[in-house]
């Protein structure tokens, strides 16, 4: 339902309050092609990080635009870095039309969107898993994350 990631990526930063720690978003949008027509470069540029990876090293990004830095880290959620090591909380993979090569360049992971059948994700919350079409609709939480 969007044309870039830039907006797409509300499904990841509206569903990762209800993805448990180590779980995984899958951004399944086969058509989307496009980073961002007005960002991409920026994106390319810094990547999808958690938001202690910016606010621990500011002075590498004083060029990039906030709005820019704050989506990077609404899309790959919580997490820390520390020492140079960046740990996020989740998982965030796109089953998109953007090649494996760049979503790896922007931090994140990739799945062919190929080896995807929505159908066979519905109906199984009783295995963790939950399917959520038009993610970026709603915001979803957990009752055991609301402290967070």
């Amino acid at each position: 339902m969007y044309d870039e990631l830039w907006t797409a990526a509300k499904a990841a930063y509206k569903t990762e309050p209800a993805v448990a720690d180590g779980g995984e978003i899958i951004i399944y949008a086969p058509h989307l092609k496009v980073i961002s027509l007005v960002h991409g470069a920026y994106i390319r540029r810094v990547g999808y990080h958690v938001r202690d990876y910016f606010v621990n090293q500011m002075e590498r990004f004083t060029d990039v635009p906030l709005g820019v830095l704050a989506h990077s880290t609404h899309v790959r959620g919580l997490g820390t870095y520390e020492k140079g090591v960046e740990q996020a909380r989740i998982q965030v993979t796109l089953a998109t039309g953007i090649p494996e090569d760049v979503c790896r360049l922007i931090n994140l992971g990739y799945r062919d969107p190929a080896s995807i059948n929505p159908n066979e994700f519905t109906g199984r919350e009783q295995e963790g898993i939950l399917y959520v079409p038009h993610a970026g609709e709603q915001l979803y939480r957990c009752p055991e994350l609301t402290t967070r």
